[in-house]
């Protein structure tokens, strides 16, 4: 597949040319049409009992969408208020206005409003929106609904806008002062940008058939940004090594592709395997993750196997030939350092990455609040003044829904109100009719945080009826939620462990090294979600980030750091070992053979984790906080890989193995001789 993928575009650079020009017009003018149709909603489990009590409750009658203002300075009763009530009851497309809820100290002001559901709703937000602020001496803050939604997608707009506003110019300074050459320099950019726009066109090709996050916006394009310029550079950087012994730039492009160009086809495989692993969890954010995810990898494997080597041919002879590399280099010297002292280097290495991943055993997930958004949002306005003056309304999740297939004059289910309004963790209970034989209890949970909610949910789902009650809300989702990860994450870890190892024996023919391989990155994965639970839910240094210690990781963090910094582990140590097994099969010994494979790669695994360090950084200083979690997990989690792991724990474990390092069975031997797929030296 690879030769015929290069061999197209070394022969027809001007057909690969044109192709991807309309692809990446394509992706930036019609798949930018996906900022409208994106969702903030996560964390809703496929199939469990709260995601099927909702999913009734909306069938029988949608929910109307709800704004609300927290009017600072006024009492109840104010002319100035009730005119702007009436005023806002006016509006098209509002269904009903809440009579103001006066705060404890009585200087502020508490006002729901519904919105009718249809196609209309952010308008008639905003147009009610408008006539609250327009109350005289009066502070008023409006959010939420229609309105967070929007301040949803435009902050990811404007993070993707600021990200790569940040990111590219220093990048391309890096890649200056890597190639000493603009030309050189500016085709990983060039793949960057085609990765960009094919990341608009896979998300609205995904928009057609399933909702999209808002976070998948900025996730996926930290991944076709920093992959894009990971594999161009080291395509590149191969380009310019063959060039030393091939003046023929056609033929230094074949040998380029030959080696480069598959060590680029596992590696690709590999992140698109961890990402697809996500596909096992019910969760849709999640799974539409994987598949996008997957697919953006995919986007920057082809751009890098045709479009870059059809540049290269075009360009090629404008490119310097790189200096020659010996074993005396500085990486060579590190790996002789922990080859003398391998098991003490294994020790410490490995001290220093459970340390850093304790506080993980800590963490705590949640579905979030507006204070994920930034305090110049409208909604994140609201929330602060609603927790100034209304606090209690900010430490709980909302009423627990309990949805029964009884009516309401049924003595069983009498009892059973009775029996959830005696419960610790209820303050109040309401019943609504919701048809001839189904009623909605709405329980209100009792006391801050989130402990009486959830005994209570606990509590509900535990009583016996006679009729079928499910029980909804989003504590009860927040439930399901970590229910389906402690179900389901096992597998979804064992399938990215099985087929990343498979992908990794067919590329190292050793059955030793994908173990290896997997050992290590799950400790690089460990000290990157200790980090994130440290700084964003303990808040150390929090303040320096632009955020605040939130007492919680959202719930999306774990799962997506864990799955992209897996298969970006992977990623650098497929650029390794492709090195040290050429040094291998060359005939160096097995110290000698990592020693070399570490100085031919040290340089070009660090500079690509730079570069794509300094791409997820850009996102670290954009307005979500979920979003920044991410970023810095990754930012710790490829530099910790790029230092700790590849330096000192790689070496230092294969120096123990020695030639162990390249076992397997005699029937795997033949199989991975049939399959071929070992990179060519």
């Amino acid at each position: 597949m690879t030769r015929t993928l290069t061999g197209i575009a070394v022969r027809r650079p001007y057909l690969v040319f044109v192709v991807w020009t309309l692809l990446v017009i394509a992706g930036f003018g019609v798949g930018t049409g996906v900022f409208g149709k994106l969702t903030p909603d996560v964390g809703r489990v496929a199939g469990s009992e709260s995601a099927h009590a909702q999913k009734r409750l909306d069938d029988l009658a949608p929910r109307p969408e709800r704004i609300t203002a927290v009017i600072v300075g006024k009492r109840a009763g104010d002319p100035s208020v009730e005119s702007a009530l009436a005023a806002v009851r006016t509006v098209p497309g509002v269904a009903d206005v809440g009579r103001p809820l006066p705060s404890a100290k009585n200087d502020a002001l508490l006002v729901d409003v519904g919105i009718t559901p249809g196609d209309h709703e952010e308008t008639t937000a905003k147009a009610a929106a408008a006539r609250l602020k327009a109350i005289d001496g009066a502070k008023v803050s409006v959010g939420g609904g229609p309105l967070a939604d929007s301040d949803f997608n435009g902050q990811a707009q404007k993070d993707v806008a600021r990200a790569e506003m940040l990111s590219m110019p220093v990048v391309l300074v890096l890649l200056l002062v890597v190639f000493g050459g603009l030309l050189a320099a500016g085709l990983p950019l060039l793949i960057a940008g085609v990765g960009i726009g094919g990341t608009f066109g896979v998300l609205y090709a995904f928009s057609t058939v399933s909702d999209v996050s808002v976070y998948s916006i900025q996730i996926t394009t930290m991944l076709a940004v920093g992959l894009g310029v990971d594999y161009a550079l080291l395509m590149v950087n191969r380009f310019r090594e063959e060039r030393r012994t091939a003046p023929d730039v056609r033929a230094a492009v074949d040998r380029t592709t030959a080696t480069a160009g598959r060590t680029i086809v596992f590696s690709g495989l590999t992140v698109a395997v961890a990402l697809s692993a996500l596909l096992v969890l019910p969760d849709p954010f999640l799974r539409s993750m994987g598949m996008a995810g997957a697919a953006v990898v995919l986007v920057d494997m082809l751009a890098a196997l045709t479009l870059l080597p059809a540049l290269l041919v075009r360009f090629g002879h404008r490119i310097s030939p790189a200096k020659e590399r010996t074993g005396r280099g500085i990486f060579a010297r590190v790996a002789r350092a922990v080859q003398r002292r391998p098991l003490l280097t294994l020790v410490a290495t490995g001290i220093v990455m459970l340390t850093l991943a304790l506080p993980a055993l800590g963490m705590r997930i949640s579905q979030g609040d507006p204070r994920m958004l930034p305090t110049s949002t409208a909604t994140r306005q609201m929330w602060d003044d609603m927790s100034a003056h209304y606090p209690e309304r900010t430490q709980w999740g909302g009423k627990i829904q309990v949805v029964a297939d009884a009516p309401t004059t049924d003595p069983a289910l009498q009892a059973m109100q009775h029996q959830i309004q005696g419960m610790r963790g209820v303050a109040q209970l309401e019943t609504v009719k919701a048809g001839p034989n189904l009623t909605v209890l709405l329980a209100t949970p009792k006391g801050p945080g989130e402990g009486p909610a959830r005994s209570a949910v606990h509590d509900i789902r535990a009583l016996n009826t006679p009729f079928r009650v499910e029980v909804t809300g989003d504590t009860a989702r927040l439930i399901d939620y970590k229910a389906m990860l402690h179900q389901r994450l096992p597998w979804a870890f064992a399938l990215m462990a099985a087929l990343t190892m498979i992908l990794l024996f067919a590329f190292t023919g050793s059955i030793v090294l994908p173990i290896k391989a997997v050992i290590t990155n799950v400790l690089s994965i460990g000290a990157a979600l200790g980090s994130v639970v440290w700084i964003f839910q303990s808040g150390h240094f929090a303040g320096l980030l632009g955020t605040q210690g939130l007492g919680y990781v959202h719930l999306t963090v774990p799962v997506l750091v864990a799955a992209i910094a897996f298969g970006l582990s992977v990623d650098y140590e497929v650029f390794l070992l492709s090195r040290i097994r050429e040094r291998w099969l060359a005939g160096d010994g097995p110290r000698e053979s990592v020693a070399e494979g570490l100085q031919r790669t040290g340089g070009i695994v660090t500079m690509a984790a730079l570069l794509i360090g300094v791409v997820f950084t850009g996102f670290v200083f954009g307005g979500f906080a979920p979003i920044k979690s991410i970023g810095i997990g990754l930012v710790l989690a490829i530099a910790l890989d790029a230092t700790i792991v590849r330096m000192l724990l790689v070496p230092a474990t294969m120096t123990l193995l020695g030639s162990r390092n390249w076992w397997m069975p005699r029937p795997l031997r033949r199989l991975h001789a049939r399959m071929n797929l070992a990179e060519a030296s």
